[in-house]
């Protein structure tokens, strides 16, 4: 296993470029508000919750009551943090243990938004950005955690996990990679999407051309996706080889 996810961090890693840019393109509109802090931090907790398949309706709505009772708190990045667990903190770690404690959100969405959080500071353009605070690093204190789905789960099951879920995905992980190498994994979502057919246990590994073309914001240019398909072939055999 160990030398498999050498192969595919090394490969997410010099293919950093296609995912980067779909998330740009995708959270630009949902920060894109008027200049102030407070509506670019709102809209992201809106659209974070809302990717979940069934949102919690009632426990989100007391959750978002709580934030516009204290929008002074969405100011920053500590005093965020402060909000959700009770103590300000600049790492990203508390911003996820305190978020995924809110009722209506949980493990994978807390670990969206945290995630969303480091890549809009540190990864996407200046455009993004709106906690001035936002720590530049994960340092070796802190850890951020893989937002784990059903993509992601296959993929692990064909690397030959055991049942594989949120917790023994991301505890593997942890075990081999630490800090700003932890946020690289996120771009396995994007080449796992793109490469599946079918749903359950039907899902199969092969390049899946409409499910890139679903996603709104992926670069349409014929060269692009050209491109894209023969890394996806690569990532595929990545995954299915016999070690």
């Amino acid at each position: 296993m160990k030398i498999k996810l050498e192969q595919i961090f090394d490969f997410l890693k010099a293919n950093r470029e296609f995912n980067l840019r779909l998330q740009e393109q995708f959270f630009l509109p949902v920060l894109s508000v008027n200049g102030s802090v407070n509506p670019k931090v709102v809209n992201l907790l809106y659209h974070v919750a809302n990717t979940q398949s069934q949102p919690k309706i009632d426990p989100l709505a007391e959750f978002y009551r709580s934030v516009y009772r204290n929008l002074d708190k969405t100011e920053g990045f500590a005093s965020f943090v402060g909000l959700v667990t009770g103590k300000e903190s600049l790492l990203f770690n508390d911003l996820y243990c305190g978020l995924r404690e809110q009722r209506g959100w949980g493990k994978k969405t807390a670990a969206l938004f945290t995630k969303v959080v480091y890549q809009a500071h540190n990864r996407l353009s200046a455009n993004c950005a709106f906690w001035a605070d936002t720590p530049s690093q994960i340092s070796a204190q802190d850890e951020i955690w893989l937002p784990v789905d059903a993509v992601i789960i296959h993929i692990f099951e064909q690397l030959g996990m055991h049942k594989p879920n949120f917790d023994k995905i991301n505890k593997l992980l942890k075990q081999h990679y630490v800090g700003n190498e932890l946020e690289v994994w996120d771009d396995l979502w994007f080449w796992g999407f793109i490469t599946q057919k079918g749903t359950g246990n039907t899902r199969q590994m092969q390049w899946n051309e409409n499910k890139y073309w679903s996603l709104t914001h992926t670069d349409k240019n014929p060269m692009v996706i050209s491109t894209i398909k023969q890394k996806s072939s690569e990532f595929i055999g990545l995954i299915e080889q016999k070690i």
